[in-house]
């Protein structure tokens, strides 16, 4: 893929108008010659977390319009989809057949079982206690099938954000179905949304753990490339796994960029912006701000604690 030299233009499906259709009118009459691609953030149908609970990837929220609304604007743009590679919505097909069914479930296997991930509960008591979390809670959630048996499966965000066994042969299935559909549907970059933390291993934070996240990146690149699609990896953390990623050959984000810059104007000093423009990762896309807002973990020790400290004032004074 071959990305034209303007911006990218990131936003809901709803943000620049009420739906798609407007959405390409405010593009094509405003931003034309400005930009050259669009995010759009999860328009697909979702149950929570503004389209990042996914019920499927195929069906666009009648809400915003419809394929063909999508595929219009990708004749003018490239675009970027979002592919939530760590969870699913618990209002989807899959997971209410999983309720339904139990053990007779083709999905069984889509979802991380507590019972069937720890041989006991000591391990799993002294596991949990090493698992980076999102949440100020343990990442479960229990449910009950239909037959009145209770269970508890990984969550690690919103209980309508069910986690996918990432390992087990029916996600597999269901990611290539998936990443093949999107990249036949006008998808030129496929972000991968909170992907490291899909690498749920025991004995282990279960955040981007190596070289599992490799092998995790690697089969979504195979399943795309014959598409000529991309794949950028999202992840907040300390940029030293942003160039971890680089090395590998894949997109990523300068997340580092945005507080960093704020750090400069505050302060009138441009040393730390001139360190980090001369080893800041060369295949990236850079950014200002983004949905999740402007992250502090990704300037950990680019700048100093003293001077995050500094522009956190400024931000939130």
């Amino acid at each position: 893929m071959k990305f034209k030299n303007k911006a990218m233009l990131i936003t809901y499906a709803d943000s620049l108008g009420k739906n798609l259709k407007d959405l390409k009118f405010v593009l094509d009459t405003y931003f034309k010659d400005a930009i050259s691609g669009v995010h759009i953030l999860p328009f697909f149908s979702s149950s929570a977390d503004r389209g990042f609970a996914p019920m499927t990837y195929k069906e666009v929220d009648k809400d915003f319009g419809n394929w063909e609304d999508i595929n219009n604007i990708a004749k003018d743009y490239y675009l970027m989809y979002d592919y939530m590679i760590n969870h699913i919505s618990a209002s989807s097909e899959y997971f209410k057949d999983f309720k339904e069914n139990k053990e007779n479930s083709q999905y069984k296997d889509l979802f991380i079982r507590y019972n069937k991930f720890w041989d006991n509960e000591e391990d799993q008591k002294q596991d949990l206690e090493k698992v980076y979390k999102r949440k100020p809670r343990d990442p479960f959630i229990e449910i009950e099938f239909k037959d009145g048996t209770k269970e508890k499966l990984w969550c690690t965000f919103d209980e309508e954000q069910v986690d996918l066994n990432i390992k087990s042969n029916t996600t597999k299935k269901f990611n290539k179905e998936n990443l093949t559909f999107l990249a036949n549907n006008g998808a030129s970059i496929i972000r991968l949304d909170a992907f490291a933390y899909a690498t749920k291993k025991r004995g282990t934070n279960c955040f981007f753990i190596e070289p599992d996240v490799y092998n995790i990146l690697d089969e979504c690149k195979e399943i795309l490339e014959k598409n000529n699609v991309e794949i950028l990896p999202e992840i907040h953390e300390h940029y030293t796994i942003q160039l971890k990623l680089e090395e590998k050959d894949y997109w990523v984000y300068d997340f580092v960029l945005p507080m960093l810059l704020l750090y400069t104007l505050y302060s009138g000093k441009n040393e730390r912006l001139i360190n980090w423009l001369k080893i800041c990762p060369r295949k990236q896309f850079t950014t200002l701000d983004t949905h999740d807002g402007i992250g502090v973990v990704d300037v950990k020790d680019i700048l100093t604690d003293e001077e995050i400290e500094f522009t956190k004032e400024y931000l939130f004074d």
